[in-house]
C-alpha cells in the first residue's frame, strides 16, 4: 500500500511534468561511522574518538523527473541541528535550482509540520505541492541510500579532528557520488521504478 501511494505521486508528476523531490536530514559527526576494514594480520585496525565530538546535521533532496534518467542530488550541510528556518531557507533555495512545478516528498519531522513551514509552503502553492512518506517505511525513501553511500563507503573509519575537515569531506564525498549519477540506483532502491525500468532509462539516456 505504501509503495502505491508513492506511485501516485509519481504518475501524477509524469502527467503534469512536475519534478518529484525527496527530501530527508541526517547527522554527521566527529566520531567514526566504524565499518570492516583491511589491515595487516595480526595488527588489529585503531580509530581514534573524539569525546567532546561535534555534529554537522544535513539536508539533503533527490530531484527526479519521472520518465527521465538523470537526477539532481542537493545537499546542505551546517553545524548543530536544524530547525523550521534552516527547512525553509532550503525550500527557498531548491526553487532556484528547480524551474517548473515540484511535488516535494518528505517525512512528518516537527520542523516541516511546523505552522513557519505550512505558511511558507502555502505561499508557494502555484509551483509547490507537498506529499508525505508513508509511515514507518524508511526503505522507500531514496535519501536513506545515499546516507548509507555517505557514510559507510565514503566517510566510513573517517574521525577528523575539526568541523571544517568533516564538512570538507563531505562535500568531497557527495561531489564524488554526483560524479558517479547515482540518483536514479537510489529511487531504483527504495522500489520507485523496477530493474527494467531502470536498465530502460539508462540505456535511452
Amino acid at each position: 500500500m505504501a509503495q502505491g501511494r508513492l506511485a501516485a505521486y509519481k504518475k501524477g508528476a509524469q502527467a503534469t511534468g512536475a519534478t518529484v523531490i525527496f527530501i530527508d536530514e541526517t547527522g554527521f559527526s566527529q566520531r567514526p561511522n566504524v565499518r570492516r576494514t583491511y589491515a595487516p594480520r595480526g595488527q588489529t585496525p585503531v580509530f581514534k574518538e573524539h569525546f567532546n565530538w561535534k555534529r554537522l546535521s544535513a539536508l539533503g533532496a533527490v530531484a527526479w523527473r519521472p520518465g527521465q534518467a538523470t537526477t539532481r542530488l542537493l545537499l546542505s550541510a551546517r553545524p548543530g541541528s536544524l530547525s523550521t528556518p534552516e527547512v525553509i531557507e532550503f525550500l527557498r533555495n531548491l526553487r532556484r535550482h528547480v524551474r517548473g512545478p515540484v511535488v516535494i516528498v518528505w517525512d512528518g519531522l516537527s520542523s516541516h509540520r511546523s505552522r513557519e513551514t505550512q505558511k511558507h509552503i502555502a505561499s508557494q502553492a502555484s509551483w509547490l505541492t507537498v506529499e508525505r512518506f508513508p509511515a514507518y517505511a524508511p526503505e522507500l525513501n531514496p535519501l536513506e541510500y545515499l546516507w548509507a553511500a555517505l557514510k559507510s563507503k565514503h566517510m566510513g573509519n573517517y574521525s577528523p579532528d575539526t568541523i571544517a575537515e568533516l564538512d570538507d569531506r563531505l562535500l568531497r564525498s557527495m561531489r564524488q557520488v554526483r560524479r558517479r549519477d547515482m540518483g536514479l540506483n537510489f529511487i531504483k532502491k527504495a522500489g520507485l521504478i523496477s530493474k527494467a525500468e531502470y536498465l530502460q532509462l539508462c540505456k535511452d539516456q
